[in-house]
């Protein structure tokens, strides 16, 4: 897909705040620090559409983007971060919750772990509650590039083997560094718009 347009609409921290527009939205989730906004940033072909840190647990509101008027990209807080408050989390868990469960809008998914690492508890958590609404996921795999290439497949197998990916979820592996991957992860992505 090229992006002609980008830009932030909102950041939400409750429904009524959320986008009156009807069009399809993709959500991102990950743990914090996990590259969320790399990837999004790479994927529109922007610098700093989205905000990345160098402090995890950044991001504390849902982020709206509208891309190119046709659909809505949703940063959702990272979780697994320890440095905030137990009632922080539950907070963030809470308007997280409401916005997976209730938005028609949501047409997938975007579950970010890094390819370097067992996923954690906090990502199967996430992936089964993903699963338990009914919600397509795709998989993206970041910081492709800190591993060599004979370690790819090991390490996506990994993934797989750590969440227990259904059948129709995929995994891709993917570089915010050398953009190896956008091309999947584009044509992940459209195929839910």
């Amino acid at each position: 897909m090229k992006v002609t347009k980008a830009e932030i609409v909102i950041s939400a921290v409750a429904k009524k705040q959320y986008p009156a527009d009807p069009i399809s939205e993709i959500a991102l989730a990950g743990r914090s620090n996990v590259g969320k906004s790399s990837f999004i940033n790479k994927l529109i072909n922007r610098k700093a559409l989205a905000r990345t840190s160098s402090k995890p647990g950044k991001t504390q509101t849902l982020n709206f983007y509208k891309i190119n008027d046709v659909f809505h990209f949703v940063d959702v807080p990272g979780y697994g971060y320890a440095k905030v408050s137990k009632k922080e989390r539950e907070v963030w868990g809470k308007m997280m919750e409401e916005y997976f469960s209730t938005r028609e809008q949501l047409k997938a998914t975007l579950l970010i772990v890094d390819i370097r690492h067992q996923p954690t508890s906090d990502d199967i958590a996430m992936y089964d509650f993903l699963k338990f609404h009914q919600i397509p996921v795709i998989v993206i795999a970041t910081k492709l590039d800190k591993i060599k290439k004979s370690q790819v497949s090991k390490h996506v197998q990994r993934v797989k083997d750590t969440l227990e990916i259904e059948q129709e979820d995929q995994v891709i592996p993917f570089s915010a560094e050398t953009a190896q991957g956008k091309e999947e992860a584009w044509r992940a992505i459209q195929s839910y718009l």
